[in-house]
């Protein structure tokens, strides 16, 4: 088993995805003869080698023999007949979990907006076949490179206006930010749609975790054209790893860990010590991993305060809200970064001023550290009206001896 990183460097759509599979080196023979199996369109499909700003990747064509020869436009479906046909279908068994995950996750999405039941979604934005084909496509390229986990970069969206069936809609458009809520999104100031609803469906519903590119071990790249021509090359990146090179395994229930987190920052010289305790409590609630206050100093050598909080990708948005509305602020600047971070497990010892839980730190199934949780000492020494190095001395004597 392998598995892949999905490095959105210009954005992600359904065609561009197949296509980049096709480049890693997946099947295509296989590919249409499965999908040729399903009572959809008459339909060929031709993959090219074309050139983006400079970068040789795969194309993705899909013609349908009808459209040519008819003025044909194809008949709406709606999801759940979509998902049926899948659920009916002979496709391999994780091919029709991982197409029907996305179009459950785009028809919700699409109900949504809309204000309608997600089983009657017709997806009347874009050809149905096209739609079908494409992401029923890139789950059975999964298949072919016999792909088990899906990690994937933060990814832009572009910017500006699209035409569709309701009007002039802004780009993301409406579906396609529904589906990336919890999603990180990266910055790339391109007016044009560059990630599309089949692509945030594809995150949404197949991605495993969201992380930067390094610390791992690529084996092969496949790149995968987008339909427009930008400034900078219009390509979707795979990268194929094996699974013990995102995650090790160990014999025992730890293991080492590294994994990405937003530092988001912000730096003030007009608040109340008062108003900054205020906000590191409502950061904490809402889920910081770690908040600090630094003393700087700003221009006209005015003393002020740096505000640094750790927080997980999926939480920053609430924590950059929570910092624009308790703080003086005018703005947080965001950076990724990754940290390389112990295995840690809780014990809990008994003692005569009641239990007294211990966090313990690993490293390879070494216990490197432990210390008593400040929280559970904190309170015994409150209620038994002793001090609070008496009590934590005392649990270190016990863990260590």
């Amino acid at each position: 088993m392998n598995n892949l990183y999905l490095d959105c460097i210009s954005g992600i759509a359904g065609d561009m995805t197949l296509a980049a599979l096709i480049d890693l080196g997946a099947d295509l023979s296989y590919i249409v003869d499965q999908l040729r199996k399903l009572p959809i369109n008459p339909f060929e499909m031709e993959v090219h080698n074309v050139s983006k700003r400079g970068i040789a990747a795969k194309k993705l064509e899909i013609f349908f023999p009808s459209r040519v020869h008819e003025n044909h436009t194809d008949d709406h479906l709606r999801a759940q007949e979509i998902v049926m046909l899948i659920e009916q279908s002979n496709l391999p068994s994780r091919v029709k979990e991982r197409s029907m995950a996305i179009f459950r996750e785009v028809a919700m999405a699409e109900g949504k907006i809309h204000g309608i039941d997600p089983r009657e979604v017709d997806f009347h934005e874009v050809g149905v076949m096209d739609l079908i084909i494409e992401t029923i496509g890139v789950c059975l390229a999964l298949e072919s490179l016999e792909i088990e986990d899906i990690y994937a970069s933060p990814v832009p969206t572009g910017y500006g206006k699209k035409g569709m069936a309701h009007g002039l809609y802004p780009i993301p458009a409406p579906v396609t930010m529904e589906l990336l809520k919890g999603i990180p999104l990266a910055e790339l100031n391109v007016r044009g749609e560059l990630t599309t609803p089949i692509g945030a469906g594809i995150l949404k519903a197949l991605v495993k975790k969201f992380m930067p590119i390094g610390g791992h071990t690529v084996e092969e790249i496949g790149y995968g054209a987008g339909e427009e021509d930008f400034d900078h090359p219009n390509v979707l990146r795979t990268l194929l790893f094996k699974p013990s090179d995102i995650e090790q395994p160990c014999s025992q229930a730890f293991h080492q860990e590294r994994e990405s987190i937003f530092i988001l920052e912000a730096q003030l010289d007009d608040m109340t010590g008062e108003g900054l305790g205020y906000t590191m409590e409502r950061l904490l609630a809402v889920g910081a991993l770690d908040v600090f206050y630094t003393p700087v100093y700003m221009k006209k050598n005015r003393p002020g305060t740096l505000i640094t909080i750790l927080v997980s990708l999926q939480l920053a948005d609430q924590c950059e809200r929570v910092l624009l509305e308790e703080t003086t602020t005018l703005g947080v600047r965001r950076s990724m970064w990754t940290r390389n971070i112990l295995d840690r497990r809780f014990i809990e010892v008994d003692t005569p001023y009641g239990p007294i839980r211990v966090k313990q730190a690993y490293r390879d199934n070494q216990m490197l550290h432990q210390a008593p949780e400040y929280e559970d000492v904190a309170k015994a020494a409150r209620e038994h009206k002793v001090s609070f190095q008496l009590i934590y001395q005392y649990v270190m004597k016990l863990v260590t001896d």
